[in-house]
C-alpha cells in the first residue's frame, strides 16, 4: 500500500518508506497518522468547547413545544415539580397538574378560590395553595393530590414559599402587608410579621433568611423565618414594582424583576447593593436563576424571556432575549432539565379581561 506525502506518493518495503532519491523509516508514517488523530482530536474539543460556551451562554434558548391546554379561569403562578415530573398551574379556582414529559394534564386540585400559587415540600410528600379569595391555604397529598385539610391564613394570600430551613411555609398576604408562617408538618399557623407593604414573591436562602419583594414601595425585605423578625429593609432604587424574585445562594445575589420600569434589580443579598440592573422585557412577574448554567431569566407579559448571563459575582450581561407570547408574564424554571414553562391565553379586553375558551397554553422552552 502507499501513503501520499508533499504531493508525492510513498511505497511500504522491508520496513522502510521510499521516495525518489531518500529513503524513510516505517515510523514516520505512524507519527503522520499520530498527529492528524491529534489534530482531529483538538478539533473536536474546540467544536465541544464551543458548542458548551454557546449553551452557557444562552444562545439557543426558544419555544420548542407548545401544549394546548384550554379551560375557563385566568392564571397566576406555576411550580415546576422537578422529581414528580409535574408542573403545577393556578388557574383561578383550581390548579391544574401537568405531566412535564407528555404535556397531558394528569390531575387537578380543585376548591382552592382565587388560587395564586403552590408550594411544596417533598420531604414530607405534601403540597401548599394560597387561596387568595379565601384567605386560605390547601395542603394536599403530593401523589394523590387530594386535600387533607384547609388553614385559616392572613388577608389576601398572594406568594407563597416553603423554607427547608425552618421547615415552614409562608403565605405574602397583598391585603394584609403581611406573612403569615404555617408549620408544614403539622399544618397550624405559628406567627406572622409585618412586612410593611404588599408583598411579592420570595425567595429563600435556605440558611436562615427569607427575602421578598415589596411591590408598592419599592423595597426588598429580609426576615428571619425562624425568629419571624424582620433582619433588613432595602429600598431597590429605580426598580419600580418588584414582583418576581429568584436568588443565586452560591454567590448571594438576589434577582428582582421591576415590573413597572423593564428591569432586573441584582442585588447582594448580604448589603442590599444594587451590583446590576439590565434591561428585560415590559410587565415581568417572575424571575428565575439556573445555578448549573449560572443563567438568570426574566418572563414578562410583552411575549419575551430576557436570559442574563452571570460572569461573575457583579458582572451580569443579556445574553439572550427569548421571544414567547404576549401575555406569558409568569414562568417556572425546571432545575434539572434546565426547561423553562410558561403560560398564556387569548384574553379579552379589559375590565373583564375574560380567557377565550381553549385559547389557554403551556410553553416550553428549551
Amino acid at each position: 500500500m502507499g501513503l501520499a506525502f508533499q504531493g508525492q506518493y510513498l511505497t511500504a518495503g522491508s520496513g522502510w518508506l521510499r521516495r525518489t532519491g531518500r529513503i524513510f523509516p516505517l515510523n514516520c508514517a505512524k507519527v503522520i497518522a499520530m498527529k492528524m488523530r491529534t489534530a482531529v482530536r483538538i478539533s473536536l474539543l474546540l467544536l465541544a468547547t464551543t458548542m458548551l460556551v454557546a449553551m452557557a451562554a444562552g444562545a439557543d434558548y426558544k419555544v420548542v413545544k407548545t401544549w394546548k391546554l384550554g379551560g375557563d379561569g385566568g392564571w397566576d403562578y406555576l411550580t415546576a415539580d422537578s422529581d414528580g415530573h409535574r408542573l403545577f398551574i393556578s388557574r383561578s379556582t383550581r390548579v391544574m397538574v401537568i405531566d412535564t414529559e407528555s404535556g397531558k394534564q394528569v390531575g387537578e386540585i380543585p376548591e382552592t378560590m382565587g388560587v395564586h400559587g403552590i408550594a411544596l415540600d417533598p420531604e414530607i410528600g405534601h403540597g401548599f395553595t394560597s387561596n387568595g379569595r379565601e384567605d386560605t391555604v390547601s395542603v394536599f397529598d403530593l401523589k394523590s393530590l387530594a386535600v387533607e385539610k384547609k388553614i385559616k391564613v392572613g388577608s389576601g394570600p398572594d406568594a407563597i414559599l416553603y423554607d427547608p430551613f425552618s421547615k415552614r411555609v409562608f403565605t405574602f398576604n397583598g391585603r394584609g402587608h403581611d406573612t403569615t408562617a404555617v408549620d408544614a408538618s403539622k399544618g397550624g399557623v405559628v406567627g406572622k410579621i409585618d412586612l410593611g407593604g404588599k408583598p411579592e414573591f420570595a425567595a429563600t436562602d435556605e440558611k436562615g433568611t427569607v427575602f421578598v419583594n415589596i411591590e408598592d414601595t419599592s423595597e426588598l425585605v429580609a426576615f428571619d423565618p425562624q425568629k419571624l423578625t424582620v433582619k433588613s429593609r432595602w429600598k431597590l432604587t429605580d426598580c419600580e414594582e418588584p414582583t418576581g424574585l429568584a436568588i443565586d445562594r452560591k454567590n448571594r445575589r438576589l434577582f428582582a424583576g421591576c415590573g413597572g420600569n423593564k428591569k432586573m434589580a441584582i442585588v447582594d443579598a448580604d448589603s442590599g447593593k444594587i451590583v446590576a440592573s439590565p434591561a428585560i422585557g415590559e410587565g415581568c412577574d417572575a424571575t428565575g436563576f439556573d445555578a448549573d448554567r449560572d443563567l438568570a431569566f426574566a418572563s414578562a407579559g410583552d411575549g419575551t424571556i430576557t436570559v442574563i448571563r452571570e460572569d461573575g459575582a457583579d458582572k451580569f450581561s443579556v445574553a439572550q432575549t427569548i421571544a414567547t407570547q404576549k401575555g406569558a408574564r409568569t414562568m417556572a424554571l425546571d432545575a434539572k432539565t434546565h426547561r423553562l414553562f410558561t403560560v398564556t391565553a387569548n384574553v379579552g379586553p379589559r375590565p373583564e379581561r375574560k380567557v377565550e375558551p381553549d385559547s389557554f397554553v403551556v410553553l416550553v422552552v428549551e
